[in-house]
């Protein structure tokens, strides 16, 4: 494969730069995946693809290559579909709550299959904070699928689920910046197909990408404005969450517009053990979970199939937090 052609394609700059084809796309981001770019070519093609960002045509080129590529776990025996959430960012402004939704999902008896990074590089990562609950990352698949089946979650390293994805994604630390295998691992659903992905962005402009990409492929998916960049619902003000499946949308919550109407308590420092204690609380009752946490238990619980009514969902959830939340 001659790769200068699509440096050429993608690297000419705001005015000339082309998008790829979904067939190109799809081909050249294999190559990737499979170590088949020379190093200097490839440092080439990511930087060029971060300057241009991703088209919807590529998006479903390099998605298609990295699905063929990312290992597949058995979906629980439940009547519920998994929940499948990437953690990659880790809290760094807000403290870092996606653990939370976590233990409370887990409650509910719904499948989560967590993946993503096990260090937190200056941020509290999710590892950290549900290491202190039992949660450990499973280091093969059949360990992961161990968890899913008897614990009904699992933490599994981007290494182990998608390993091509996590050798890109390695290459920030040689070149300083994200590349495109940051974007596409999460969106990867490793039960192909059969979990509800939990979609999360910062920025108005790769939200509406991601929207796109999860309508064309016709997935099911939760997707919302992320917290520091992980996939849970700012407990100072609720982003608006979207549903999405059968190529349907489908607006759950709006956005909270406005002045907030009170603060939320939540742990006075960032650091992993703060967190930890704060959740402990939280979840022992002695602390109230916070609004937009429990609209989106409630969401979570209608995409799985907890329930088939959205109303009968954010009854279920306010009811069982002890939260008026989602009334």
């Amino acid at each position: 494969m001659t790769f200068s052609k699509y440096i050429r394609h993608i690297g000419r700059g705001e005015e000339g730069s082309r998008d790829l084809g979904e067939t190109d796309a799809r081909h050249l981001f294999a190559a990737m995946l499979d170590g088949g770019v020379p190093d200097l070519e490839l440092g080439g093609l990511l930087l060029a693809l971060q300057l241009k960002t991703e088209s919807l045509s590529e998006l479903l080129g390099f998605y298609a290559a990295a699905a063929e590529r990312v290992h597949i776990l058995r979906s629980p025996r439940t009547n519920f579909r998994p929940i499948v959430i990437p953690t990659y960012n880790g809290g760094r402004q807000q403290p870092n709550l996606l653990p939370l939704l976590v233990l409370i999902l887990q409650r509910f008896g719904v499948p989560i299959l967590l993946h993503g990074t096990l260090e937190g590089h200056g941020r509290v990562a999710t590892a950290y904070i549900l290491r202190e609950f039992g949660i450990l990352p499973q280091a093969s698949l059949g360990m992961a699928q161990k968890a899913l089946d008897e614990e009904g979650v699992a933490f599994v390293p981007t290494a182990t689920i998608a390993p091509g994805l996590a050798s890109l994604m390695a290459l920030r630390g040689r070149l300083g910046l994200r590349n495109s295998a940051h974007t596409i691992v999460k969106l990867i659903d490793p039960f192909a197909g059969q979990g509800v992905r939990i979609c999360g962005a910062s920025q108005t402009t790769y939200l509406d990408r991601v929207r796109e990409f999860l309508e064309t492929m016709r997935f099911t998916a939760l997707l919302l404005r992320s917290t520091d960049g992980e996939a849970f619902a700012n407990p100072k003000r609720r982003p608006q969450i979207e549903f999405l499946h059968d190529g349907q949308h489908q607006v759950l919550f709006e956005a909270e517009i406005g002045p907030v109407r009170s603060l939320p308590g939540l742990p006075e420092r960032l650091e992993a053990g703060d967190t930890v204690t704060w959740i402990r609380q939280t979840m022992a009752g002695k602390l109230p979970i916070p609004y937009p946490i429990v609209n989106q238990l409630a969401c979570c619980l209608y995409a799985c199939g907890y329930t088939e009514d959205m109303n009968q969902a954010k009854a279920i959830a306010a009811v069982e937090t002890g939260s008026l939340a989602a009334a």
